[in-house]
């Protein structure tokens, strides 16, 4: 434009700048996605951030699935959910669904965030977070006690769960909770009817109880080093990489060879060199410390992956995979990360939750399109999500929002997560 009889530059169009102050290159910088001029020249997101549409936002560092929402931990230590609501399970004190992420507050009536959050974990309709000082918050459907805060009130707001500090690990299965200790016990609460409690009974309870070793005994489980929770069942994993398993087996879940229901810990046969576990709906998987996985129980689907829909009461091998690095589990699908930051699903692909574009089940472990960097993956019950780059990518369902990126639609790839 002309100004005092001079040519200058007029106004940069929203969203870029001319950082250097030389009309020679106009307005250079796209402070959308240049991190180190997101939003304004000069302005350098740190490390621990990204640049989301012009502004430095926190990156994504672990994210998972429930059964119509899904959660995530940012490195600033605070939490984000999205998808469906109906009991509180978003933790923004409200029930209103939301198809994009809303920030999880500290408490009832509050807008500040809960802060140092180290993991979240999601059930079937409800949420825990592990914080910093090792207790946990949980929030959502609580029927059943799930929340574990001594009541069966649902809650739309973190509340703490009752005489548990400690904490290591935490996760979820529909309707109960489990809480990895730093002593390598093992403490568990809510819905208890097929024994995933593991504490020798069948009773439901609405404070934390003790997994016990074995039947009759009143000696705690110990040497745990990790533990993940299906939908009715409960599986460990033990310092030598051996894997005990208990609550509902009616698919053979827990790997023992029957398909006898036990509320407390048995051995899962022939397993051993067990990196990492994963439970599914009626099915568990184990990551080896080569990087191939076996799993076991449901296989209507194919989400064994060993080419067939046949059920297995003990360990089968993944066709075909190898260098793996992580695995999880969804209602009837599995998924894992590889070294190269691919990663491979297989199973249940009714609603695209496999992620290759297509609707058809997988009985081998096929590609996730459009991933290459993936830090961190989580099966829904028929969704599923990831974090690369600092951001989300969710595919599949999405009826209820829980994909996070604005809409109900359902995808078969990959799409990014609103904001994040």
């Amino acid at each position: 434009m002309c100004a005092s009889g001079s040519c200058r530059m007029g106004a940069c169009n929203t969203g870029f700048a001319d950082c250097n102050a030389s009309s020679a290159d106009g307005c250079e910088v796209d402070t959308r996605s240049n991190v180190n001029h997101c939003g304004a020249c000069g302005n350098t997101c740190p490390s621990t951030h990204r640049c989301v549409g012009g502004t430095c936002v926190p990156r994504v560092t672990q994210v998972s699935g429930g059964s119509h929402h899904t959660c995530a931990r940012l490195a600033d230590g605070t939490a984000r959910c999205w998808g469906y609501n109906y009991y509180g399970q978003l933790g923004n004190g409200t029930t209103t669904s939301s198809n994009v992420p809303v920030t999880v507050v500290a408490g009832s009536g509050m807008s500040t965030p809960l802060s140092g959050v180290t993991a979240v974990t999601t059930g079937s309709h409800h949420t825990c977070a592990l914080l910093s000082d090792r207790t946990v918050r949980c929030w959502g459907y609580n029927f059943y006690g799930q929340l574990g805060n001594g009541s069966t009130t649902n809650s739309n707001v973190p509340t703490a769960v009752t005489s548990l500090s400690g904490v290591t690990a935490i996760t979820a299965g529909d309707f109960h909770t489990c809480a990895l200790m730093s002593g390598g016990t093992v403490r568990c609460w809510g819905y208890n009817g097929y024994g995933q409690l593991g504490n020798g009974t069948t009773t439901s309870s609405n404070v934390p109880v003790t997994v016990i070793a074995a039947a009759g005994m009143s000696t705690p489980l110990s040497g745990v080093t990790a533990i993940a929770a299906g939908r009715y069942h409960t599986c460990a994993l033990l310092t030598g990489g051996t894997v005990r398993c208990w609550g509902g087996n009616s698919r053979g879940q827990l790997g023992n060879g029957t398909t006898t229901s036990s509320n407390v810990p048995v051995p899962v046969s022939g397993l051993s060199g067990v990196a990492a576990i994963a439970g599914g709906g009626d099915h568990s998987c184990a990551l080896l410390a080569g990087g191939t996985a076996w799993c076991w129980g449901d296989n209507m689907r194919g989400q064994l992956g060993n080419d067939s829909n046949t059920n297995s009461t003990t360990p089968v091998a993944v066709s075909g995979l190898m260098s793996a690095t992580a695995i999880d589990l969804g209602g009837w699908h599995s998924c894992a990360r590889l070294d190269t930051g691919a990663a491979r699903c297989w199973g249940s692909n009714t609603v695209s939750q496999l992620g290759d574009g297509t609707w058809t089940d997988r009985w081998t472990p096929v590609a996730v399109m459009r991933l290459t960097a993936v830090t961190s993956i989580s099966g829904g019950s028929a969704h599923t999500c990831a974090v690369e780059g600092g951001g989300v990518f969710c595919w599949g369902y999405n009826a209820f929002g829980q994909l996070g990126d604005g809409t109900t639609m359902s995808r078969t790839t990959p799409v990014p997560v609103s904001g994040l």
